[in-house]
């Protein structure tokens, strides 16, 4: 699948909805746009959308911070602590409690 502009748009709205403290997951905002499978996708998105949205606030399936991320794993955690979110070894702590699901 190509991201078209309506996909792009979607996730850039999801991830601005990603309340100050949590976190989601790439496969999460694929799902909730409508392309369960487009984890890879979104990840693209990430990497070249606005960068005025929370990026920092898109981890892995695990809770694991993005090599990608502008900045580095570094940036990402430093960007998630000023927001309480603690990360050892690159993974957020309290994965499961800091994961955002939205009201549907």
């Amino acid at each position: 699948m190509e991201p078209d502009k309506n996909f792009r748009m979607k996730i850039e709205t999801l991830i601005a909805q990603v309340p100050y403290g949590q976190v989601t997951t790439y496969g999460d905002l694929a799902g909730l746009a409508g392309h369960a499978n487009a984890s890879r996708i979104v990840g693209g998105v990430a990497h070249y959308g606005n960068t005025d949205l929370p990026w920092h606030r898109l981890v892995n399936r695990f809770g694991g911070l993005a090599s990608g991320f502008h900045g580095g794993r570094e940036a990402q955690a430093q960007l998630l602590e000023q927001e309480g979110i603690i990360c050892t070894n690159y993974i957020v702590d309290d994965f499961k409690e800091r994961r955002w699901h939205p009201k549907i």
